[in-house]
């Protein structure tokens, strides 16, 4: 079993009202040194490795670096790479066909948005990830990554029906999720499709279903959230 340590990116240049999601944008520098020195007081503060896991993508990747420079164990894995919306990443959310964003609307556990990826293969690699981790694992994560897997857990198992009221607010910008225990995650249930609400563009990281305000913060034994912004 792997206890996670998520760190959401800082905050990214020219993120504001687009599709983001492999879109490589950058960070000031500032704001991940910041991070990196928040992620480096809580791992003397708890007694954690000196090692963080990254996607390849500048924004989170960047926060590793410095980590890096002060003699930290870097790790960059493409498994934690945030949802991949095809045709639609780097879009504008407006100019996006209502018909496109509908399709994923009614299936969003297997619709690969853009002829993207689906949640159901973000699941997956995240799966494999927490398969692979060690027993403390420190990340720099995706919006994308860090609800997917409160999802999860939420679920206490295969992922049969993604509703929107069970769909977590994305995280704020540098604040720091941890999800302890976590069991290795199961494969999705085929065939899952969203039951209510619709996705929001109000949202850069990826469009996601909204939420009402009893889901602003993880609950119970799944998780907890300090919302630490950058």
């Amino acid at each position: 079993m792997t206890a996670l340590w998520l760190w959401r990116h800082p905050r990214a240049a020219g993120a504001a009202g687009r599709c983001i999601g492999r879109t490589n944008l950058r960070v000031d520098p500032r704001r991940s040194k910041r991070l990196a020195h928040r992620v480096r007081a809580t791992a003397r503060r708890h007694g954690l490795p000196r090692q963080v896991f990254t996607s390849p993508l500048a924004r989170c990747r960047a926060v590793g670096a410095w980590l890096a420079r002060w003699g930290w164990r870097h790790v960059v894995d493409a498994r934690l790479l945030e949802l991949d919306f095809g045709a639609w990443d780097g879009q504008p959310w407006s100019t996006i066909p209502a018909a496109e964003i509908g399709a994923w609307s009614a299936d969003l556990l297997q619709h690969a948005p853009g002829s993207g990826e689906s949640l159901a293969q973000l699941l997956d690699r995240l799966r494999a990830f927490c398969r692979d981790a060690p027993a403390q694992a420190l990340v720099i994560a995706h919006a994308g990554c860090m609800q997917a897997l409160l999802l999860q857990r939420a679920a206490g198992g295969p992922v049969k029906v993604v509703e929107a009221a069970c769909w977590p607010p994305p995280p704020a910008h540098g604040s720091l999720l941890r999800i302890d225990p976590v069991q290795p995650i199961p494969a999705p249930t085929m065939n899952a499709h969203l039951v209510a609400g619709t996705p929001s563009r109000d949202h850069a990281g990826g469009a996601v279903p909204s939420c009402p305000d009893s889901m602003n913060s993880p609950s119970g034994s799944n998780g907890s959230c300090s919302d630490t912004r950058s």
